[in-house]
C-alpha cells in the first residue's frame, strides 16, 4: 500500500458518518439514495454546487433494452463489439439485464424522459454501435441534465448532508489498512472552511472523468482526475487507463481553442445527420456497415484520417435536412450552442473534430463495486467496472453509474453479509480510528503548469499517438515532476491550495495514462498507435494495471488473460516498465 498523500495542512475540523461518497453526479447521488434509505448516515462531498458535475452535461441519453423487440442479450453483444475484445463479460450481463428496472427507478425518482405524445411510452433513439433504438432522452438533448435534476431534488427532500465546493484530498485509513474516511479542503462557499475530514466506515469515490488532462475536451473544469489520483496514493489499482476515448463530434472551435468545447450529441447522428468533408463526401460510408452511426473508436479514426488525407483541421456535420422545427425540438441545447458560436445548423454544417470525452478506464472494481483498497469503492467514469473495455459504447455510460451505484449501495448496506469495510474476501471489523498516512508527501506542482500537463497530452497522447510522441510527452512529464521536488526541496514550493493540488492530481494521471499508453504496443479501441497500427489480440488481449509504490514510482503489469483477477487488498506489481517522479 501506497501510503502516499497531498501536501496539506492536517485537518481542523471532522465530519462523522456511515458513508461518505464523492461526487454528485448519476453514480454518486444514486449510491447516496440507496444507502440513506437503508438507514446509513450519509454525508455527499462535491467540489462544486451538487448539480456542477459530468452528468448533466450529458446530452445523448442513457441506453436501456426498453424497447418492443430489444433484448439484454442484444445490448450485451453491441457492448462486447464496441469495448474491441476487453470487457469483462460479467459485467456487462449485469449491466444489461439489472439496467432496465434501474431506469424504471430512476424515473420513479422524479426523472421525466421524452415519451409519445399518443402512446405515452418513452421516445427511443439510436446512437453509434447500437443496432436498436436503445437511448431514452430528455428535454430532447438536455438527458443528463434532467437526471441530474431529479436526483438532486431527491437527495434534498432526504435531508442527506451534503458538503458542496469541497475538494478531496487523499484517503483515511485505520491501522489495517482499510478506508476510514478522506480529508477535503472546502473552498471558501461551503459549509467549513479549509482543510477538514469526514470519518466514514465506506468510502465511494464517485469524481466523474479525467478530460481536464487535455487541452480540449468535453468534460467540465472539475474533471481534473482527482478520485484516480487518491486512488492511486491509496494504493489502489487503476486499470485501462490508456482507453481515453475521443468524442467524433465536438464543435470545432479553432486551431487555439482550449478547456471545455461543446458537444454535439451521437443522437444527431443517431437522427440521420451526415459527416462530410469540405466538398460535402460522406466519407464514413463504406468504411463501416453502419457509416456515421459505427462505434466512436472507428468515427473518430475516420474523420483524423479524412483530416490527415486532406490538410484539413476539421470536417463537417451536416444536419440542414432537419429543419427549423426538428432542430429546435430534439436538439434545442446543441442548437443553442452553436449559435451562439456563429453557426446556424438549420443552414450551415457544423465544423466538428474530434476532443477528449470519456475514460473507459479508472480505478478497478469488482462487480460491486470494491476497489482493491477494503472499503473503498468506485462507481461512474472514475471506475473501471470492465463494461467499456477499450472503447465505450454509446450512452452506457449513465446506465453504469446507475446500475453499479445501486450494488455499492446494496453491497454497504447488506445486514449479516457485508458491512462497510468490506473486501471481495468477505465481512470485515468496522475500521478503527484514522492514523497518519506513513508514506512522504507529494511535491505540489504550480497551478500555472496545468496549461503545459494539457498541451504536452494533447500532442502526445492524444487520438493518434505513437512510441515517439508517447516519450516525448513522457519525458515533459517527468521534467514537470523534477521540477516540482526540486522547488519543494529548496522551499520554493508551491503553496498548498485548490490550484496546485489539481494541477498535481492531473501530473499524476497524466503520467499513469503515457506509461499505460507506452506499454500497450497495439491499437484497440479507443488507443491508436500510429507505430502499431493493428490490434494483437495474442499478446494484448489483456488489461493493463497501474500502481503507485511509496516512492511515487509508477508501475505497469499485465494480467495473464482478458479476465481482471480477483479484487483483493492490493499488492505491489512488478516495476515493467516503472518511472520514478
Amino acid at each position: 500500500m501506497s501510503g502516499i498523500r497531498l501536501t496539506a495542512p492536517a485537518p481542523g475540523w471532522t465530519v462523522d458518518a456511515d458513508v461518505v461518497v464523492i461526487g454528485s453526479g448519476v453514480a454518486g447521488l444514486t449510491v447516496a439514495l440507496r444507502c440513506a434509505a437503508a438507514g446509513a448516515k450519509v454525508t455527499v462531498v462535491t467540489k462544486a454546487l451538487l448539480d456542477d458535475g459530468s452528468t448533466r452535461w450529458a446530452q445523448g441519453g442513457i441506453a436501456a433494452a426498453l424497447g418492443e423487440g430489444d433484448t439484454p442479450a442484444q445490448h450485451l453483444d453491441d457492448t462486447l463489439v464496441a469495448g474491441a475484445g476487453l470487457c469483462d463479460e460479467e459485467a456487462v450481463r449485469t449491466l444489461v439485464t439489472e439496467g432496465p428496472d434501474a431506469v424504471r427507478r430512476l424515473i420513479a425518482t422524479g426523472a421525466r424522459f421524452d415519451t409519445d405524445a399518443d402512446s405515452g411510452e418513452i421516445l427511443l433513439t439510436r446512437e453509434g454501435g447500437h443496432h436498436r433504438n436503445r437511448i431514452a432522452h430528455a428535454g430532447g438533448d438536455a438527458t443528463g441534465a434532467e437526471i441530474s435534476r431529479a436526483l438532486v431534488d431527491a437527495v434534498r427532500d432526504a435531508g442527506i448532508s451534503t458538503i458542496e465546493h469541497a475538494l478531496v484530498l487523499d484517503l483515511l485509513k485505520d491501522a489495517d489498512g482499510r478506508a476510514a474516511g478522506v480529508s477535503l479542503h472546502v473552498m471558501g462557499e461551503g459549509e467549513q472552511d479549509g482543510v477538514g475530514a469526514v470519518r466514514a466506515g465506506a468510502v465511494v469515490l464517485a469524481t466523474g472523468g479525467m478530460g481536464q488532462v487535455f487541452s480540449a475536451t468535453t468534460n467540465p473544469a472539475v474533471s481534473t482526475g482527482d478520485g484516480v489520483a487518491l486512488a492511486l496514493r491509496a494504493g489502489a489499482e487503476i486499470s485501462d487507463l490508456e482507453f481515453v476515448q475521443f468524442h467524433p463530434t465536438v464543435l470545432w472551435l479553432g486551431p487555439d481553442a482550449e478547456g471545455q468545447q461543446p458537444l454535439v450529441s451521437e443522437a444527431v447522428r443517431g437522427e440521420g445527420a451526415h459527416l462530410v468533408d469540405a466538398g460535402g463526401h460522406r466519407f464514413m460510408v463504406g468504411a463501416h456497415e453502419l457509416a456515421e452511426l459505427a462505434p466512436r473508436d472507428i468515427v473518430a479514426k475516420g474523420i483524423m484520417r479524412r483530416m490527415r488525407e486532406q490538410g484539413a483541421e476539421h470536417m463537417y456535420l451536416d444536419a440542414r435536412h432537419f429543419g427549423p422545427e426538428k432542430w429546435a425540438r430534439r436538439f434545442p441545447t446543441i442548437l443553442a450552442a452553436c449559435r451562439a458560436h456563429g453557426i446556424d445548423p438549420v443552414t450551415a454544417p457544423i465544423p466538428v473534430a474530434p476532443a477528449a470525452h470519456y475514460a473507459s478506464g479508472g480505478v478497478r472494481t469488482d462487480l460491486h463495486g470494491r476497489t482493491t483498497v477494503p472499503g473503498l469503492y468506485a462507481c461512474g467514469e472514475v471506475a473501471c467496472t470492465g463494461v467499456h473495455g477499450a472503447n465505450r459504447l454509446a450512452s452506457n455510460s449513465l446506465l453504469e453509474g446507475l446500475v453499479y451505484a445501486e450494488r455499492i449501495a446494496t453491497d454497504i448496506t447488506a445486514a449479516g453479509s457485508t458491512a462497510p469495510g468490506t473486501t471481495a474476501a468477505g465481512p470485515q471489523p468496522a475500521p478503527g480510528a484514522p492514523v497518519a498516512a506513513a508514506g512522504p508527501s507529494v511535491p505540489l506542482v504550480d497551478p500555472a503548469e496545468r496549461i503545459t500537463i494539457q498541451r504536452v497530452m494533447t500532442h502526445g497522447a492524444g487520438v493518434l499517438r505513437s512510441e515517439k510522441s508517447l516519450l516525448e510527452a513522457a519525458a515533459e512529464l517527468d521534467r514537470l515532476s523534477a521540477e516540482a521536488e526540486a522547488r519543494a526541496g529548496s522551499g520554493s514550493g508551491a503553496e498548498p491550495g485548490t490550484g496546485a493540488w489539481e494541477t498535481t492530481n492531473l501530473l499524476l494521471v497524466a503520467r499513469a495514462l503515457v506509461d499505460a499508453a507506452l506499454r500497450r504496443e497495439e491499437t484497440r479501441g479507443c488507443h491508436w498507435r500510429e507505430d502499431h497500427p493493428e490490434r494483437d489480440d495474442a499478446a494484448w488481449r489483456r488489461h493493463l494495471l497501474v500502481t503507485l509504490d511509496g516512492d511515487g514510482g509508477l508501475a505497469v503489469s499485465a494480467t495473464g488473460s482478458a479476465a481482471f483477477p480477483p479484487v483483493t487488498p492490493a499488492a505491489e506489481p512488478a516495476a515493467s516498465p516503472r518511472r520514478t517522479a
